[in-house]
């Protein structure tokens, strides 16, 4: 039985705690809060990760309007395909109307219409920044221009977390982070990164989380940070780069990366995975209540720029933001990047992974998942103490 395979046998599914109803009630409430404030009548919600978040119905995006209108003041109206919905009665954990469609008809028009005579305060459609163009498109018109984005509202509540949700990311996270260290343990010379990858959606799915995505880099396919197309096979002094995440309870997603070599490190390694440790570090020293989310990226780049990488964006160095939010969305607010005022708050969970690229050569990056409490930052897992034991 090889290692990879003894882990699989000792992974059995992980327990969280569930969103409730009332607390996507408690979401809803404050949605309604932010129209009422903004003197909006409605929010128009696609069938995307913010449909899930404030209803509790996740339903995949086709070419159909499916999703839900939510009022400034009054029940909400879910709005489907009318063949549909007899499955979505049975989905639904919010009560509301249903507007149901058929395929001769322009649902857009008619959601439209259904704004426009709700009794609710204000004016106008926020649209969720998810909605497709298509469809968005048949949207202006049918509310005669009055729309405006919603990201701002939705972004407002989904960045701040509440304490189910985190405890939620954490279990995901702690998965994710034991299939990591499996990984690490089980690499051989001669292995494919395809086999790798395999090995880590089964690992999620024994642990009860959904495969979300997995990228798997050996050598001098590390230096890119999305990898390459071409398979790689292993080989003793490679640089290995796994980046991974899974689908857990109400689906909230865990997102974990490490980089360590395979074999012995040669100096320049130990000089590039140092080099990345501390701007990892510097990041998260800068990741406190109140400083500007740009701050932990600033932090990060500066430390690159100090060890002579960079500057900027430029390679060798760092040439992508330093993180991003996590939840519902593997990316999604608040972003770790140059410009973003944003304070840090109480709630707010994201990565930190300020890679460094070297093309033609090999890349490092370390990412870890922070969530913000009342005394400030916290890590989800252990992180890499040393290019030697990463863990």
């Amino acid at each position: 039985m090889t290692t990879f395979e003894q882990s699989l046998a000792g992974f059995t599914p992980v327990s969280a705690p569930r969103i409730t109803d009332a607390e996507l009630s408690g979401r809803i409430a404050g949605l309604q809060k932010q129209l009422r404030q903004t003197g909006t009548k409605a929010v128009w919600l696609d069938a995307s990760s913010s449909l899930q978040y404030y209803t509790g119905l996740s339903i995949g995006l086709s070419e159909r309007v499916h999703g839900a209108i939510v009022p400034a003041e009054g029940g909400l109206t879910y709005v489907s395909p009318h063949f549909e919905v007899p499955k979505l009665e049975t989905m639904m954990r919010l009560p509301g109307d249903i507007l149901p469609w058929d395929e001769h008809e322009d649902p857009c028009a008619m959601i439209g219409a259904r704004v426009q005579a709700l009794g609710a305060p204000g004016k106008g459609l926020a649209i969720d920044p998810a909605t497709p163009f298509r469809f968005a498109a048949k949207l202006i018109p049918a509310m005669e221009g009055a729309v405006i984005p919603a990201q701002p509202m939705i972004a407002a509540q989904r960045q701040v977390k509440s304490a189910t949700e985190i405890a939620v990311i954490q279990a995901a996270m702690t998965a994710s982070h034991r299939v990591q260290k499996a990984v690490h343990d089980g690499l051989r010379a001669g292995m494919s990164t395809t086999e790798v990858c395999d090995f880590i959606d089964e690992a999620h799915r024994r642990l009860g989380l959904a495969p979300l995505f997995v990228a798997v880099q050996f050598g001098e396919a590390t230096a890119y940070p999305h990898g390459v197309p071409e398979p790689q096979i292993l080989a003793e002094g490679d640089m290995v780069l796994v980046d991974l995440g899974g689908i857990l309870t109400d689906g909230y997603r865990s997102d974990i990366t490490r980089t360590y070599v395979f074999g012995t490190p040669t100096a320049r390694q130990r000089t590039l995975w140092t080099a990345e440790r501390d701007a990892h570090d510097a990041a998260f020293a800068a990741a406190k209540l109140g400083a500007p989310c740009e701050a932990v990226d600033l932090a990060a780049r500066a430390s690159l720029e100090a060890a002579g990488f960079g500057p900027g964006y430029d390679v060798p160095g760092l040439p992508h933001r330093t993180g991003h939010g996590l939840g519902l969305d593997i990316h999604e607010d608040p972003f770790m990047l140059m410009g973003n005022k944003t304070p840090l708050e109480p709630g707010m969970v994201f990565s930190i992974e300020p890679m460094l690229c070297v093309y033609g050569e090999c890349g490092v990056r370390i990412e870890d998942i922070v969530w913000m409490g009342e005394d400030g930052a916290h890590w989800f897992c252990p992180t890499s103490d040393s290019l030697d034991a990463p863990f």
